[in-house]
């Protein structure tokens, strides 16, 4: 299926494995590119090192285009997009909006510019500082999202800018595809559906979670990190909802410290992180604290299979997912559901 999406990236179909944290690792994101579509590496929990290495690790699986995702507001943002430079990656993807002067450094060296968003103004912004697509998240979206649903977000955003547009937040299927395509996207993007594939090395008991779940079971919650954050409903997320401030904070701080660790970010970075953090959400320095609580949480359930200890990022589409697919059946069924549904809405 060509699109504008498929030509600006160099991939067979027109679908993009999200990077998520913990989850978007190279066993996924080379299934994903070796199926035809585009997998993106999530950078955000790895070291600078650990990054070159993982990516390296998806080009010795792979000779197919794929992306890495980073965070706009890290302080060393620069270094993380010297080494996607360096390394030949083909596709940069962001949480947050990048300044111009990293768009124009990635641009410049021939990597393809892909921020995500939530609003129409930020998709005119990034649109106009130089991004080459942008990708719209809907509240569907699992992770941090808005309250805007997909439908109302993305044609707002395909009639308000002039880049390749890629809707994400509610697809799991070929009729969300052509869906997307109608709207006048030039593809969709998918986290939960990858996360839930026999390619994913999360736990096998941690997708069992998901794969029972109902769409009443995934709820939005601000008591991971002061943001809004959807996620599988848990004893664990009803009790830090029901945690008092203090022991809330002290959690956050001991989960600051095992993060610093793990990333070999130093105090003075994680702080001054925070502090971007801070101005760049307009948040109380007790959100930045709470902030720390999201890799660790994160990591427990996805990494380390601990449902209770951990929380469980998840679009709504979890509550109508029920298999475990490789990532090349998945899309191939996609592809094959979105012609079927084609042929069937301008058949005589």
């Amino acid at each position: 299926m060509d699109t504008a999406l498929t030509r600006l990236v160099g991939v067979r179909h027109p679908i993009v494995q999200t990077g998520m944290g913990w989850v978007a690792g190279p066993r996924l994101v080379s299934a994903t590119a070796n199926a035809g579509g585009l997998g993106i590496l999530a950078s955000a929990t790895m070291t600078t090192d650990r990054l070159r290495e993982a990516i390296r690790e998806v080009t010795s699986r792979t000779t197919a285009p794929f992306g890495v995702n980073l965070r706009a507001d890290a302080s060393d943002a620069g270094d993380r997009a010297r080494i996607l430079i360096e390394e030949g990656v083909r596709v940069a993807s962001f949480a947050l909006a990048p300044s111009p002067e990293l768009i124009g450094t990635l641009k410049d060296a021939g990597v393809v510019v892909i921020p995500t968003v939530g609003a129409r103004r930020h998709a005119e912004k990034v649109a106009a500082w130089g991004a080459d697509a942008v990708t719209v998240q809907g509240g569907e979206g699992g992770g941090h999202t808005g309250e805007v649903a997909t439908t109302v977000l993305l044609p707002q955003v395909v009639d308000a800018v002039r880049i390749p547009v890629v809707a994400a937040g509610g697809f799991f299927d070929g009729r969300g595809l052509v869906a997307a395509l109608a709207y006048g996207a030039a593809g969709v993007a998918m986290g939960t559906r990858f996360l839930l594939t026999s390619d994913s090395t999360v736990p096998d008991a941690v997708k069992a979670r998901y794969l029972t779940a109902s769409v009443r079971d995934v709820t939005v919650t601000r008591a991971v990190d002061g943001l809004p954050h959807r996620m599988l409903r848990t004893d664990l997320v009803d009790s830090l909802e029901n945690s008092g401030r203090t022991r809330t904070l002290l959690r956050a701080m001991s989960h600051a410290a095992r993060f610093r660790k793990l990333s070999g970010i130093s105090w003075p970075t994680l702080l001054r992180d925070g502090l971007a953090l801070k101005h760049g959400k307009n948040l109380s320095w007790s959100q930045v604290l709470l902030a720390a609580n999201t890799p660790m949480l994160l990591r427990a359930s996805m990494v380390d299979g601990r449902t209770d200890l951990g929380v469980m990022a998840s679009g709504q589409v979890a509550g109508v997912i029920d298999d475990l697919p490789t990532c090349a059946e998945l899309i191939d069924r996609i592809m094959k559901e979105a012609e079927e549904t084609r042929e069937r809405l301008t058949a005589p």
